[in-house]
């Protein structure tokens, strides 16, 4: 069967559509869905669609993991989707896969009356543009004051969605939401709620004995299509896996539930056994749907090849797993992983890092796509993790440059962050600079660690502004802004500050140093300063250097412990975590 000659996602292909007038047909995929393979191997295959398609459209196809910033502004939430789009970008019409026949009278239609309405296409899309306009600022006005309500009003959507019979939020379909999940976690710890341990454990436990969890191979399926977790999508992304890996490893360590960290070293043997690329140490991006690969014993599977890798490195996915891995090392007493990590990241920085372009999204042989705010958020975090388990605070140098020229590049207007750099050359829908909560929720965390640590307030300032931006919108997102709670917590649940001074190459401050990361602590914030290697940030921070190294516990800049010993230190930490509960 003959094949549609797909062009890219770039300025040639709209002017051509431009010069042609013709709309464009844009169809978004993911590299481990089989359904999208399944509609591009067939439908798009049938004579007739293929006739219409060539002959009345600029056909574009469009890899939704590697476009983020395309599909947040044309994609559905499913894939695959077809989209209809003027020459000039602008949305016209979306759905998801229909078959052949379908598929072809949709095309005929979309086709018939773009050539028909053009007038009244462009009045509509100016009213869209009025209302879009207008919408923001109705965002603005209703924008109020940060308070702690809004981490009571989150938590409240949590518990009030749980579904507590199976665990997770949902009727139907069921995503794990690990947001979720983290965020419950550090409410249960701090104030000991039964109910956010119900949310915590009841999801965690149903989806490990359930399908979705991969007992054979290690880690977690994307979803399951019911609400037992019973009946999985086979495909496992790399990301999904990274933040469930982090539920597990706290859950383990607030719980002492062996079985969580069962699960969780199926998660990092699956992580290092399948997703890491031997040549750069970085991580592939997802594992294909293969279900009758699955659905066989350990035996059955030795006799099949594994379902099929996409080998894209991501930014954003890389940066998560080398915050989970670092977290792995210590929960799991597997000081290896944090060499792992430590590879993946050097990685990052050497080929997906610009002094000038700034961070780049993906990797596939050579770097592509600066700009995206997810990228910069997940790698200042990443950053700062890895500086909190090596003890170099000069990676702490990047991860202030990225925030840097954030601010400069990408700060909006009202507060937050759009999610794409300003091109000129955009059009339409591309042209609308988005503010996503999430994404501004992880960045301004990481704001947050970062100003602790370089000791910058003015990244605190940015943080504040950032999460004030979106008081008057987060109610309308229930349990999908967990991240958002969880940001809002760190900033009046002020960190405890654990700073470790002395000679970072002895066993005693190092010991130190290892003994502030065991305990889970929700806000806490570890770092050693080094007399020889960090004296700017010594001189910030003021603290006295003696002969012996010392952890200074601090909660506001405010002093309130010092310990000389492992012993001293985790009985300090103990102390100040009860008496603030």
């Amino acid at each position: 069967m003959a094949d549609l000659r797909w062009e890219n996602f770039d300025p040639d292909a709209f002017d051509r559509a431009r010069r042609e007038n013709r709309p464009i047909l844009l169809v978004l995929t993911k590299p481990w869905c089989t359904v999208c393979r399944a509609l591009l191997d067939g439908p798009f295959r049938s004579d007739e669609v293929l006739q219409v398609a060539r002959d009345r459209f600029v056909p574009i196809r469009v890899d939704a993991e590697r476009r983020p910033d395309v599909n947040e502004r044309y994609g559905l939430g499913e894939w695959p989707t077809v989209a209809y789009l003027t020459p000039d970008g602008e949305l016209l019409k979306q759905h998801g896969r229909l078959e052949a026949a379908e598929l072809q009278a949709e095309l005929q239609s979309v086709a018939d009356y773009f050539a028909g309405n053009q007038g009244e296409i462009e009045e509509r899309l100016q009213s869209l543009w009025a209302s879009q306009e207008a919408g923001e600022e109705i965002r603005r006005q209703r924008q109020g004051e940060l308070n702690k309500q809004i981490i009571e009003d989150i938590r409240q959507a949590l518990y009030s969605g749980f579904d507590h019979k199976y665990g997770g939020w949902g009727d139907k379909e069921k995503f794990p939401h690990p947001e979720a999940i983290d965020f419950a976690l550090i409410l249960f710890q701090k104030q000991n709620d039964p109910q956010m341990r119900e949310v915590a454990q009841l999801t965690l436990d149903k989806t490990i004995e359930g399908a979705v969890h991969d007992s054979i191979d290690g880690g977690f399926f994307r979803y399951s299509k019911t609400p037992d977790w019973r009946r999985p999508n086979f495909e496992k992304l790399l990301d999904s896996n990274a933040l469930k890996l982090r539920n597990l490893l706290e859950a383990g360590q607030i719980f002492d539930q062996p079985h969580y960290h069962s699960a969780a070293r199926g998660i990092v043997s699956w992580m290092t056994g399948r997703m890491m690329d031997p040549d750069s140490g970085a991580f592939f991006g997802s594992q294909d749907a293969d279900p009758d690969y699955y659905l066989g014993d350990r035996a059955a599977r030795e006799d099949r090849e594994p379902p099929h890798i996409d080998k894209t490195i991501y930014t954003d996915s890389n940066a998560i797993t080398i915050s989970a891995l670092l977290k792995a090392a210590v929960v799991l007493d597997q000081p290896e992983l944090r060499t792992v990590a430590h590879r993946a990241l050097d990685f990052l920085l050497r080929e997906l890092v610009d002094e000038s372009q700034g961070v780049f999204h993906y990797w596939d042989g050579t770097y592509h796509l600066p700009g995206l705010l997810s990228d910069q958020a997940y790698l200042i975090r990443a950053l700062i993790d890895m500086a909190q388990h090596t003890g170099n605070s000069d990676l702490l140098l990047p991860a202030e440059r990225i925030a840097e020229q954030a601010i400069a590049r990408q700060r909006a207007p009202g507060g937050g962050f759009f999610d794409i750099l300003h091109d000129p050359s955009n059009r339409g829908s591309m042209k609308r600079r988005n503010r996503s909560i999430l994404e501004n929720s992880v960045m301004a965390e990481s704001l947050l660690r970062l100003s602790s640590l370089a000791r910058r307030p003015e990244f605190h300032d940015e943080a504040v502004s950032t999460l004030a931006a979106f008081t008057g919108d987060y109610r309308e997102y229930g349990h999908f802004v967990a991240a958002y709670g969880r940001a809002v917590d760190l900033l009046f649940y002020e960190p405890l500050m654990i700073t470790v001074v002395g000679d970072r190459e002895t066993e005693e401050a190092d010991a130190l140093r290892r003994t502030a990361l065991q305990p889970y602590v929700p806000s806490r914030i570890v770092q050693m300063l080094d007399p020889k290697h960090d004296p700017i940030l010594l001189e910030r921070a003021k603290f006295e250097v003696e002969d012996a190294p010392v952890a200074y516990l601090e909660l506001g800049r405010e002093i309130r412990a010092t310990a000389r010993s492992e012993r001293e230190l985790l009985e300090a930490i103990a102390g100040l975590e009860e008496a603030r509960r």
